[in-house]
């Protein structure tokens, strides 16, 4: 099966602020979002990606293309990648949402939360997964089992994914950490996943596209790649 880079979208002014986004219109990248897309896209540098995906929101749809630019590749709207529906809650200030009754479920029993007005974050990791792996299916039958391939996306879409592909339960995925513009790497197969890099910031991934070893035959960890570099 391929391997997906999960990349989070750059900062906004509403990451900057302390408002929860959600899927309000209108939020962009700001500059320090924008620096940061662009020091991540010369991580995939040596990379030749076989596709590419993206939330349809215009944070993701600005990441995605100054991750793609000079590539030739343009990211696909995947509507499973979108925001979480947070409902009543989108567009409020985070200091004032940390002072609700629902705040502390969230925290410890997220696979319970229902937003008012909004999706359920059980509903909200479904969707994300299974967007993920149709997409990883889809890239596999066209391009083989090592082709990489991309998929821009909000934070707590990438923690579900990543908390699936580790056999987490949701009820976990608070203790993964997704920053804006950082990387994370799966690897589906067959049998399980493989997450090769989780939140990451440094270092180029260009190795990803020389994989020799096959995860199902690793033993204490394996030999790791030679290819690895520095951007």
């Amino acid at each position: 099966m391929a391997t997906v880079i999960l990349a989070r979208h750059g900062r906004t002014s509403a990451n900057a602020s302390g408002v929860l986004a959600g899927r309000t219109p209108g939020i962009r990248l700001d500059d320090v979002g924008t620096e940061q897309a662009r020091t991540a896209a010369a991580r995939l540098g040596g990379l030749s990606l076989a596709a590419a995906f993206t939330s349809p929101l215009e944070r993701c749809k600005e990441t995605s293309a100054l991750l793609l630019a000079g590539t030739g590749l343009r990211a696909k709207v995947e509507r499973g990648l979108n925001e979480c529906d947070y409902g009543e809650w989108s567009g409020r200030k985070m200091r004032t949402l940390v002072k609700e009754d629902l705040w502390k479920v969230i925290q410890a029993h997220p696979a319970g939360v229902t937003f008012p007005g909004g999706e359920s974050m059980a509903a909200m990791s479904a969707r994300a997964v299974e967007a993920v792996r149709r997409c990883d299916a889809a890239v596999t039958a066209e391009h083989g089992d090592n082709a990489v391939f991309l998929a821009v996306a909000h934070g707590d879409i990438i923690k579900a994914i990543l908390a699936d592909a580790l056999g987490m339960h949701l009820d976990a995925f608070q203790r993964i950490v997704v920053d804006p513009a950082s990387l994370s790497v799966v690897r589906y197969t067959p049998k399980r996943s493989y997450v090769l890099a989780t939140n990451s910031h440094e270092g180029s991934l260009a190795h990803l596209a020389a994989q020799t070893e096959k995860p199902d035959e690793k033993l204490g960890g394996g030999a790791g790649s030679t290819s690895r570099a520095t951007p």
